[in-house]
């Protein structure tokens, strides 16, 4: 495996500088964010270290050998919208960048690019269904087309009240896996894992590796504190920043020994990339890079250094 972590915490860096605090930091990989340019509609998003819009294919090939000086390697790149949005004009420019960004790992020559699948939230999967088949078909058609697997990240972007009642992601759970693959049975289209969000929902975050070991083509390490006082006093049916914390791995929930035992036993040998969504952390740039190092000395007990 490699560890890596994820460039979104670090948005006012330029590239450059990005890598050397990672290649510092002690990482072997980095997934750069490629969000399009405009105002963030939420925390972690509008992120761009790569534009991938306007960036020539030589350009393109400059990168990983950019990354390569700081003794790193660009594991995924990164844009996580909302495809499936009810908004037609929002939804299909998430499509149009989703194949940019595409585009742009083949020139790079990556293997993989992340993302969200996206949900109209006012909708149960059913009524998202017919939706999900008319997008995610062809653009995982587009990315075989180009050698690239896409990883879809099982957050359920449902934590506050303006994305109640059922978030903005429907890859949330083994079920929709499971029917996803089904529907979808391309070796393009797989998933980029976070166990964080698994523990908020109370599931367990073991048994997926398991199932869908051939499947996994990318790892996000966060953390998630569950506030067991406080979810007695409001319950699952709260809206979930209401009872739990996104936090560096090792100070929440998740066993991470028992983890890497099962992604180990998987066969799992890909990136697992650190994600920063601390906000203990996020008052400076010192003490965004000091959860860096801090991720990456706990991880290291579980991925060794090549």
């Amino acid at each position: 495996m490699q560890l890596g972590f994820v460039s979104a915490i670090l948005p006012d860096l330029p590239l450059q500088e990005v890598l050397k605090i990672g290649s510092e930091a002690g990482y072997d990989c980095v997934e750069l964010m490629c969000w399009p340019e405009g105002p963030a509609t939420r925390r972690y998003a509008g992120v761009s270290h790569v534009n991938v819009r306007d960036i020539s294919a030589e350009s393109a090939r400059s990168i990983p050998r950019l990354a390569s000086q700081y003794d790193l390697t660009i594991s995924a790149l990164g844009y996580y919208p909302n495809p499936l949005s009810a908004d037609r004009e929002e939804s299909d420019a998430a499509v149009a960048h989703i194949k940019e960004m595409i585009r742009a790992a083949a020139d790079m020559r990556l293997g993989t690019v992340n993302s969200f699948v996206g949900r109209d939230h006012l909708k149960t999967v059913e009524e998202n269904w017919p939706r999900f088949v008319e997008v995610w078909k062809p653009l995982v058609r587009f990315a075989e087309q180009h050698g690239i697997r896409i990883g879809i990240e099982n957050c359920p972007m449902f934590f506050t009240r303006d994305e109640w009642p059922s978030g903005k992601n429907l890859a949330i759970n083994p079920t929709v896996w499971r029917r996803m693959f089904e529907e979808i049975p391309s070796p393009s289209f797989g998933l980029n894992f976070d166990p964080s969000h698994m523990v908020w929902q109370q599931m367990d975050y073991l048994r997926p590796l398991r199932e869908f070991s051939d499947r996994l083509v990318h790892i996000h390490a966060k953390d998630a504190r569950l506030d067991r006082d406080r979810l007695n006093e409001v319950g699952v049916l709260a809206t979930p920043n209401e009872y739990h914390t996104p936090k560096l791995p090792g100070l929440g929930d998740v066993d991470w020994g028992r983890f890497f035992s099962a992604l180990t036993d998987a066969g799992y040998d890909g990136p697992v990339c650190v994600e920063v969504e601390d906000r203990a952390y996020e008052g400076s740039l010192k003490s965004r890079i000091a959860a860096l190092r801090q991720s990456a000395c706990y991880l290291r007990q579980f991925i060794p250094a090549g």
